[in-house]
């Protein structure tokens, strides 16, 4: 995993890639992909003086990205069409067939997904990409989504603005992504853990699919660019 610091850090700070150490004989994939791909909470590209304006930014990306994702979600859950009646004086013993309509594709940019935690009021619009520095001062990026092979989806977010709920997450918080065509999944908060940035990991097949969301740390914290990162696991539902 990449080297990453939060959304006040200043210009130009250098980013460490150290390659994987392999973990005996558990099957765990290190996220050293790139710098931008496991950002955790990136944000190296803006000074510090300009830090109180990120909140502000990040509510009007916010305003903006829900519009798109209801539009998205919308195009993407239309009602598929019913099968024709039967036609008057015809008799049929095969109940007739709604059409089945393929599930769409999850774009690749933008809006893809909404996470909430009820509990805390928490809604906020995901981002697919890489985790750049634009990308997290608008919303959480879903860096790594999960797939058959490796059912474990990542998200990370700035600690100071879209992330901060962490701090107050618990086990057992239910945390809910609605995707943009159309699926939920629903997941519970299992546990924590405060790993360095290098040392960032997970099992290649879990039990359960899992949801790892992933910000920097301490939270309030003046340090940027620092080691740590606060992880909050939870499993699928």
């Amino acid at each position: 995993m990449a080297r990453a610091c939060d959304a006040g850090a200043r210009r130009g700070r250098p980013r460490c890639r150290t390659p994987p150490r392999p973990r005996g004989g558990e099957p765990v994939r290190r996220l050293a992909i790139s710098s931008a791909s496991l950002a955790l909470c990136l944000g190296g590209a803006i000074s510090l003086g300009a830090g109180a304006a990120v909140p502000i930014r990040a509510e009007i990306a916010q305003h903006r990205l829900r519009q798109v994702f209801e539009q998205r979600l919308q195009a993407g859950t239309v009602a598929a069409p019913t099968a024709p009646a039967i036609a008057p004086g015809r008799l049929s013993r095969t109940p007739a067939r709604a059409a089945v309509r393929p599930v769409p594709a999850l774009p690749t940019e933008g809006a893809i997904a909404r996470i909430t935690v009820p509990r805390l009021g928490v809604s906020d619009i995901v981002l697919a990409g890489n985790g750049t520095h634009e990308q997290l001062a608008e919303g959480p990026t879903m860096i790594r989504q999960g797939d058959a092979a490796s059912p474990v989806t990542v998200l990370a977010a700035h600690r100071d603005t879209h992330f901060l709920f962490i701090r107050d997450l618990r086990e057992g918080d239910d945390v809910r992504l609605q995707f943009v065509n159309g699926m939920v999944e629903r997941y519970r908060v299992t546990r924590f853990e405060t790993v360095r940035w290098d040392q960032f990991s997970y099992t290649l097949d879990p039990a359960h699919p899992r949801l790892a969301l992933t910000t920097c740390f301490p939270f309030g914290g003046t340090e940027y660019g620092g080691p740590w990162r606060r992880v909050a696991w939870a499993e699928r539902l």
